[in-house]
């Protein structure tokens, strides 16, 4: 029996891999820790949360008091941490949320494993999920590999760069059994509406604006986040301690590009004239520090994990389109902020 503990497991990425261990691994306990601000939403996991295996806990990562007290309560077996701010605008104007919870959580959450597990770290891992923002910014050609140098350009991708240096760190100074992985762009099922791609489906949905910045040249690496729950899961459990893995899609897109795919396809699925949907595109104000491209390098992951994206960026893309379409309560929910009484509904 292991007893394994999910940071974040509300949100996108992290509901995604709560289904996957839950579903997968019976003999596992998985204790799902989220706070539930804006992005973290129950609903995305209410089909596993009467699961025998799986305990949901509201918490901080935050309050590092708290954090011990859950690891001596529950004396995990193996952290993989995903709670995160993750958007980039949102770190422009509020540099600080971003320390507190992914430098300042991640920080408490180390302490918290060095301290209970007591160098006795066989049978333990503590996987550090992370982004290749913290790269940088590529030219027209390249790819991030693992040994890439950091070079970030925001306070989002700054404050992620130095979460992977402090488990590192205590990888090297006091021997803890980490992982960590850096990942594209994700997209699919539950993506809360401030990122591209669930923000420009539900303005096309409503026939509202779609605002491209500055030319719509920035090109990325995009990555279907169930491929990406399929990487994790390899990663906890056959992945080398203190080594790094980059987990990419192999789908490059201009973001341009993307949206006219997007346009395309949604008005296929809605009905609507060729070309109608490309009408609200709107090109507005760059933001600032935004980094020209990024492109993963997964050789080594698929060389020694053996895994590969099992799909292509249309077929991920067409998937998810269907998914908001068949779900549009979701989606209405989530945009007006209804979905945040959930919790209260179903765990008072």
């Amino acid at each position: 029996m292991k007893k394994i503990l999910i940071t974040g497991g509300a949100g996108f990425i992290g509901s995604h891999v709560i289904r996957r261990f839950v579903n997968k691994y019976p003999n596992y306990q998985i204790v799902n820790l989220d706070a539930l601000t804006y992005a973290g939403n129950l609903e995305n996991i209410a089909d596993i949360q009467n699961k025998s295996n799986y305990t949901f806990i509201k918490g901080d990562i935050v309050d590092a008091d708290f954090i011990n007290e859950l690891f001596i309560e529950h004396q995990f077996d193996g952290v993989l941490h995903l709670a995160a701010e993750s958007h980039v605008d949102r770190s422009i104007t509020d540099p600080l949320a971003f320390v507190k919870t992914n430098v300042i959580g991640t920080m408490n959450l180390l302490n918290a494993a060095k301290t209970i597990w007591k160098d006795n770290y066989s049978g333990k891992r503590f996987y550090h999920i992370s982004t290749d923002e913290v790269y940088g910014s590529l030219g027209e050609t390249g790819l991030f590999t693992e040994t890439t140098a950091y070079d970030p350009n925001s306070p989002y991708s700054a404050s992620k760069a130095s979460s992977d240096h402090f488990v590192r760190a205590y990888g090297e100074t006091y021997g803890l059994p980490y992982v960590i992985t850096n990942c594209s762009n994700n997209y699919g099922p539950n993506h809360f509406p401030e990122k591209l791609i669930p923000l420009f489906i539900n303005n096309i949905i409503n026939k509202k604006a779609l605002p491209v910045y500055g030319d719509g040249k920035y090109t990325r690496d995009w990555l279907f986040v169930e491929d990406h729950a399929i990487a994790i899961d390899l990663v906890f459990h056959e992945g080398k301690n203190h080594e790094t893995y980059n987990i990419g899609g192999f789908n490059e897109w201009q973001n341009i590009d993307l949206v006219k795919l997007l346009c395309r396809q949604m008005d296929q699925k809605l009905g609507r004239s060729e070309g109608e949907s490309e009408q609200l595109i709107t090109y507005v104000k760059d933001r600032p520090g935004h980094d020209l491209r990024y492109a993963i390098d997964a050789s080594k992951i698929n060389k020694e994990l053996g895994w590969s994206p099992s799909v292509t960026f249309e077929q991920g893309l067409e998937k998810t389109i269907d998914w908001y379409l068949s779900n549009e309560d979701w989606l209405k929910r989530v945009t007006s902020g209804e979905y945040q009484n959930y919790y209260e509904k179903q765990y008072k």
